[in-house]
């Protein structure tokens, strides 16, 4: 029997999906694409299925949420004292993504493994603020905050990026979903619909600050992870997808400018880079 002829364009998907494949997983630790499970914790009808399959929308959210979550001081303060930021803080982006990954996509024990150890490591960060006050990662509210934030950036970008028309239901139903993982890792309180999860946010915005150290940690953010020809220009398309994406008040709090008169070449932009990736993993 004759062997199928490769389609011209093959060669090209493979070399743009093994750049994005290498990007998302770390070689030396011997990780690959999480598989897709029915047997996971939502399964191949959810909301989350669908909105976290879509490689540029989940990273424009994944750096939008990072930016809001770091206007909060205690969860700034865990990067600070916590991390290796000014030398891998897209490590921890990759991390971030395969826990991602892991709850969404794998089966159920591989799931809760992953949600057992993010706990683990929560349990062990805390310390105190410049002002004295004291913060633990395991603070329900705290997790709350990162939780919330996390969830509304991944829905708005799958939304301007993926599915503009998605409906209220539908939605409602992908904060439902995430709402167990939430709970899960020790959030308290966890919206389970989308006006409460605007509502957490507005409450939130009280304890909201920025300084030196913010825009430090905004600094090395948004760096791109690598200087390739072809992987930086698009990594510093999605930081800029990222800002657009800010409330404008998060945006005026890290003083980011996002010029009216640049949003449409953006978004067309960032439109173009979606359809290319979903193309080469199709």
């Amino acid at each position: 029997m004759a062997r199928a002829t490769p389609h011209p364009a093959q060669p090209i998907k493979d070399a743009i999906a093994a750049r994005v494949v290498a990007l998302f997983n770390d070689r030396a630790r011997g990780e690959a694409p999480v598989p897709r499970r029915p047997d996971g914790l939502f399964g191949p009808r959810s909301v989350a299925w669908r909105v976290h399959g879509d490689v540029t929308s989940m990273m424009v959210g994944g750096i939008s949420s990072l930016l809001l979550q770091m206007l909060h001081p205690a969860v700034l303060a865990g990067v600070w004292d916590h991390s290796s930021f000014r030398t891998d803080l897209h490590g921890r982006l990759r991390r971030t993504a395969r826990f991602i990954a892991l709850t969404t996509y794998g089966g159920q024990e591989e799931a809760l493994s992953a949600i057992r150890r993010v706990r683990a490591i929560h349990e062990r960060v805390g310390g105190t603020l410049p002002d004295g006050t004291p913060y633990r990662a395991n603070d329900p509210m705290l997790l709350a905050w990162v939780h919330v934030t996390e969830a509304t950036s991944f829905l708005a970008a799958w939304r301007r990026y993926g599915e503009p028309g998605m409906g209220r239901a539908d939605r409602d139903r992908y904060f439902a979903e995430m709402a167990e993982i939430g709970e899960r890792l020790g959030a308290d309180p966890v919206p389970r619909d989308a006006a409460a999860a605007a509502r957490l946010i507005t409450e939130g915005r009280g304890a909201l600050r920025s300084d030196a150290r913010t825009r430090e940690v905004r600094r090395f953010l948004l760096q791109p992870a690598s200087r390739a020809p072809l992987t930086a220009p698009l990594q510093a398309l999605g930081n800029q997808a990222a800002i657009d994406l800010l409330p404008d008040w998060a945006r005026h709090m890290h003083g980011l400018a996002n010029p009216a008169l640049g949003r449409p070449l953006l978004r067309a932009g960032t439109r173009g880079l979606a359809e290319t990736l979903r193309w080469a993993f199709r």
